[in-house]
């Protein structure tokens, strides 16, 4: 299982590095090994990595610019193993968005349960966010990562606006979601009375799914309030 998982050493001690590396490849991990803040830049930018174990003393960027540089691009967990054991410098890069902190001279067999622990955490998390990119409602599924509606395995071509309305209804399918609701969130703008506009791209939409299933009822009007998902 462990071979799925990559993880990015960052520390400048050829030694420390090596011996890191060692103890996360005998468990399976597939590691790579960078000696600078900015070759650790680059390798973040250019692989995937589930866990970061990063050093703050580095030559280039230090390890609490890459915290902050990783944490607007990336999610997965950072341990930061330091001599910088000052309980200010711990707090500080918490705040900056690392996961865990762990002191040089560091255990063995400590380590490898911090990232166990880390990466059980992320992969639950990254499971989940992976479901909730797909919704389902009766034979209609929606995939918000690619734009793409299917109903019975058949795709459902829909404008941006099509599927931010649909997008929107299937996430709260019991929710009624007045036209105002609909118009402010699809075209960020404030709604003023243009019942038009909603009511042609609802049009639209019902027509495109009953092309492709007649049978069954998607979007109910709820008259005088707006509209929702068909109990």
């Amino acid at each position: 299982m462990n071979k799925n998982i990559n993880i990015l050493i960052v520390e400048d001690d050829t030694d420390i590095n090596k011996l890191l590396c060692k103890i996360l490849e005998k468990n399976n991990y597939n590691v790579r090994g960078a000696f600078s803040g900015t070759e650790a830049e680059m390798c973040i930018e250019k692989y995937d990595f589930q866990l970061v174990l990063l050093d703050l003393m580095l030559p280039g960027i230090t390890g609490e610019k890459l915290i902050e540089k990783i944490r607007k691009v990336k999610t997965m967990p950072v341990i930061v193993i330091s001599a910088k054991t000052a309980q200010e410098t711990k707090i500080e890069v918490l705040k900056l968005g690392a996961d865990d902190f762990i002191s040089k001279p560091f255990d063995v067999e400590e380590v490898l349960a911090r990232v166990c622990a880390q990466l059980r955490r992320y992969m639950i998390f990254s499971n989940s966010n992976e479901k909730q990119n797909i919704l389902t409602y009766k034979n209609m599924t929606l995939d918000r990562e690619n734009h793409k509606v299917f109903i019975r395995s058949q795709e459902v071509l829909l404008t941006i606006r099509e599927f931010c309305i649909l997008e929107l209804l299937m996430s709260y399918p019991k929710k009624v979601f007045t036209k105002a609701n609909l118009f402010e969130h699809v075209w960020k703008d404030k709604f003023i009375s243009d019942d038009n506009t909603i009511n042609v791209h609802m049009s639209n939409l019902r027509s495109k799914i009953a092309k492709i299933d007649s049978n069954t009822e998607y979007i109910h009007t709820v008259w005088g309030i707006g509209f929702k998902m068909k109990d």
